[in-house]
């Protein structure tokens, strides 16, 4: 039936929607990840010229010092826009799954008058998201 096919092709589309967005949280872990560890890496580096006495330091280590503190800054900074980012893009796929599921429903309701299994009807369930 038109209204099965039609279904069956909101699914599928919804599924791949379901799998775009987990490969946009993989990248944005992987991006999350990197970040971190280009900070740490910088704060250890910071951490060695801090623990040099005052007196003691170069004129280069001064500027090595200066240099890492505005990277830190550069970084967290980034980090902070890339996790507000990510925020944003999940209350829109929040939005975006309440107008699905009212699509999916409204769909529903004329095929519920035909006839069909229990099991069918179990498996137009659109897929849930964990986020």
């Amino acid at each position: 039936m038109p209204e099965e096919i039609e279904l069956e092709m909101a699914k599928i589309q919804r599924l791949r929607e379901v799998l775009v967005r987990r490969e946009s949280e993989l990248r944005f872990m992987m991006d999350d990840i990197q970040l971190c560890k280009d900070i740490m890496d910088l704060k250890q580096e910071l951490q060695n010229l801090v623990a040099i006495p005052e007196k003691e330091k170069t004129k280069m280590e001064k500027q090595r010092e200066d240099e890492l503190i505005q990277k830190i800054h550069k970084l967290v900074q980034k980090r902070d826009f890339l996790v507000d980012d990510a925020e944003v893009e999940r209350l829109r796929e929040r939005e975006e799954d309440k107008e699905m599921a009212e699509f999916l429903r409204i769909k529903l309701k004329p095929l519920d008058k035909v006839t069909r299994s229990p099991a069918m009807v179990e498996s137009v369930q659109t897929p849930q998201i964990t986020t």
